[in-house]
């Protein structure tokens, strides 16, 4: 039925070398890209690849009834969030999607969208990010095909349990969609992947970026050397070793581990202040170390492990976290970095970035919009993820051409 060419190795220009990957089934429907204005900038990157693999690839089928659409100069589907003074809004399409394959983009994190309520300026929040994308689904639901969901950041993923008298929202946001006619809901490192339970009868793929990361990190830092006597992976808490052990099991490497000394007679913001950072693994002395978690919010616990590492004689410490929030702002960052105490920065483009964290010398943008063109156009043709959520094969590949260049 047609191939598709999935990009194996690129250069920073653009010099692209592809893979070919048989495509057996035709599409669910036309494809169409739904970005909500929270995510334009990651999704135009999406859809100029999606129309670059489109154009180049050779197939009899091309002019058949079911490609129809199929080849096109953008997927975009133009939509609009209109909003009343009193706040409310409505989402409406600008054009037909009658039987289209849809896929909402949006990024519940982009605060630096506002919206005015009774002639006052407003930020936007998590909450009306979601509740835009739930007006948009509105507007598509008996019309789109299918409607599939694209949320980087999971809404209410940090409150994914219940430990006190206290709501269960990310389940509930969850149910909500599917209740509304979703049928598959695509996330990046879910704070805690078992959420999928909410809804064990629909698909929400929580996507790790550990190939991302490692030819990112390869590709700024060629003279690492990846091996267990040179190189460790750290996770900066308990809730995170599964991420870290994955990690490290990808590129041969040695875990540790920082575990959180609370106090758990009082809560201050909400949570059990930290006392102190206690260290479980091997000796990290002389050795570069990857910190990685799923995000960074503050950024005091991943900056505490950092100095940890580097009073114990580590040499290089780079943080790698898939979600870039910095709610405090980046000088705490600014310092530890003059300081020496962190190296280098490594967040995805998968959540709004400021124009400050972006010209800072130690940040480290890790581009995430290839990889979801890629699920998007497997998606869109039924085809199995396997390969590309489980990315042994082109992580051992990186691995490699790395080891031959040094």
């Amino acid at each position: 039925m047609g191939k598709t060419f999935v990009e194996r190795n690129s250069d920073m220009e653009g010099t692209v070398m592809y893979e070919e990957k048989a495509i057996d089934r035709i599409p669910v429907g036309a494809l169409g890209l739904v970005p909500l204005e929270s995510c334009n900038q990651l999704a135009q990157k999406v859809d100029g690849y999606l129309v670059n693999w489109r154009h180049k690839k050779q197939s009899e089928h091309k002019s058949t009834l079911p490609f129809v659409g199929y080849e096109k100069s953008s997927y975009i589907v133009k939509s609009k969030i209109s909003r009343f003074g009193s706040g409310e809004a409505k989402g409406e399409f600008e054009e037909s999607i009658r039987g289209m394959d849809l896929f909402l983009m949006v990024d519940i994190c982009n605060y630096s969208l506002t919206y005015s309520l009774s002639g006052m300026t407003n930020r936007m929040s998590p909450d009306d990010h979601y509740q835009d994308l739930k007006r948009i689904i509105a507007a598509a639901a008996g019309k789109a095909r299918r409607i599939n969901v694209i949320m980087p950041f999971l809404y209410e993923s940090r409150q994914h349990k219940r430990t006190r008298r206290e709501s269960l929202d990310c389940a509930i946001a969850l149910q909500e969609l599917v209740s509304m006619g979703v049928d598959n809901i695509i996330t990046f490192d879910a704070h805690d992947p078992r959420v999928q339970n909410a809804i064990p009868l629909k698909t929400l793929e929580t996507v790790q970026p550990i190939y991302q990361y490692t030819k990112t990190l390869l590709q700024n830092y060629p003279d690492l050397e990846v091996d267990a006597q040179h190189m460790m992976v750290i996770s900066p808490d308990e809730g995170g070793m599964r991420r870290a052990i994955y990690f490290a099991n990808m590129l041969g490497l040695d875990v540790g581990m920082f575990y959180k000394r609370r106090d758990y007679s009082v809560i201050v913001d909400g949570t059990n202040p930290i006392i102190a950072h206690e260290y479980l693994g091997s000796n990290v002395e002389g050795k570069d170390v990857v910190v990685i978690d799923d995000m960074i919010s503050s950024g005091g616990s991943m900056l505490e492990v950092a100095k940890e590492l580097k009073e114990r004689k580590a040499k290089r410490v780079f943080v790698c976290a898939t979600f870039g929030l910095f709610t405090n702002g980046l000088k705490k960052f600014d310092e530890y970095y003059e300081k020496g105490l962190i190296d280098a920065i490594f967040t995805t483009n998968l959540i709004y970035q400021t124009p400050e964290l972006l010209q800072k010398p130690y940040y480290i943008n890790v581009d995430m919009s290839k990889y979801i063109a890629l699920i998007i156009d497997s998606i869109n043709h039924d085809v199995s993820l396997s390969e590309l959520l489980t990315p042994i094969s082109r992580v051992n590949n990186e691995l490699e051409e790395h080891r031959k260049k040094r």
